[in-house]
């Protein structure tokens, strides 16, 4: 940042006083605790944790309510603390698996061992806004036993498929820790690793757009949710010198598997292909569309021309980052006065010679 005006230090100083007024809000109205961020707000927390690429629910709340209910301000607040934390390791691959579902459905397969559980959505409510929600008492009524996770066996649709030989073989993980685009620069192209990271705190409504887009004809995609599931998830971290992995907590994560059609090639059978969304929290819609764009961006592991935007990884990957996205256009706002000036004059210059021109045809057609 830079200001170029005489008192310009006062003036911001000013500005984050009146910021701190506006947070607040009416004193005679209770301020908002984390513990009402946390336990009413859960949906924006996990965007938050999801594209600050960092769980932690306090932290979220913290920064919403530093923000002002601002997601992206909030998302930038959350990367910038994470750089101050060290790195000591990387986790074990997530047995997704083994989730304690809370969520699960599937547009494929009616009946699925295991069984569809709808927990908690929107997908069922009417859009219309509830008087009720003007009450300060409860709009609600509470579930009258706990909602206890789903603990019968889920086997994966896309296993189901698998079992078949009807969907192209699941990648094992290596040995070889992942690639981490927050530590080294991201090169293109990129492994799937990397684009999946990428796409993973990328921006919602930014991925929702281009997986729209696939869905009207913008790439090759015809795709079928395979399944949607939520849950809780252990995280476990090998110990060298216990010679197995150790459990250090859970994440609520959201994983959809969607299925596509692809009409096979020369090395490989028909067969379905997969798009895969993972994302922190309770974020369906961005993990579905996090899954289109992904296939989307296979076209070249099944040899599909790439015609569309979905299906450009650099464009995609470079313009998905919503913290990236905001610097370059929110920098405008700031004093250019001195490009602005060096501007103005050149566009001067050019309309006096313009006019200049367009003088001297006038007086040569004058003469003729």
């Amino acid at each position: 940042m830079y200001v170029a005006v005489k008192g310009g230090e006062a003036a911001i100083a000013n500005a984050h006083q009146l910021l701190a007024d506006r947070r607040r809000g009416d004193r005679s109205v209770p301020a908002l605790t984390l513990e009402q961020i946390a336990g009413q707000f859960q949906l924006g927390l996990d965007r938050v944790m999801a594209e600050g690429s960092l769980y932690d629910v306090e932290l979220a709340a913290m920064a919403v309510r530093q923000s002002r209910g601002d997601l992206i301000e909030a998302i930038f607040l959350l990367r910038a603390y994470r750089t101050t934390l060290p790195r000591f390791g990387a986790s074990v691959p997530l047995d997704t698996g083994n989730m304690a579902i809370e969520r699960r459905i599937s547009a494929t397969y009616k009946d699925l061992p295991g069984g569809q559980l709808l927990g908690p959505t929107f997908d069922y409510t009417h859009r219309l806004i509830d008087p009720a929600m003007a009450g300060d008492g409860p709009v609600e009524p509470g579930l009258r036993r706990p909602l206890a996770p789903g603990d019968a066996h889920c086997p994966r649709v896309t296993d189901l498929l698998g079992d078949e030989g009807l969907i192209e073989r699941d990648v094992a993980a290596t040995a070889d820790e992942p690639g981490d685009l927050t530590r080294e620069p991201l090169e293109f192209p990129a492994g799937r690793d990397l684009r999946l990271q990428a796409l993973a705190r990328g921006d919602e409504g930014f991925l929702l757009s281009l997986a729209y887009s696939t869905q009207r004809g913008y790439a090759r995609t015809h795709p079928f949710v395979g399944e949607i599931r939520i849950g809780l998830v252990e995280v476990e971290v090998d110990m060298p010198e216990l010679g197995f992995a150790v459990p250090i907590g859970r994440v609520r994560l959201t994983e959809c598997q969607m299925v596509n059609q692809f009409k096979g090639s020369a090395k490989e059978p028909p067969q379905f292909t997969r798009g895969y969304g993972l994302v922190f929290g309770q974020s369906e819609r961005k993990a579905m569309a996090m899954s289109l764009v992904d296939r989307a961006l296979r076209a070249d592991e099944f040899g599909e021309e790439r015609v569309a935007p979905a299906q450009d990884e650099e464009f995609v990957i470079a313009h998905s980052d919503n913290v990236q996205a905001t610097g370059f256009v929110e920098h405008l706002k700031l004093p250019h006065y001195v490009d602005f000036q060096a501007e103005l004059d050149l566009v001067r210059r050019m309309r006096a010679e313009h006019a200049a021109a367009e003088n001297a045809r006038a007086e040569r057609e004058a003469a003729e």
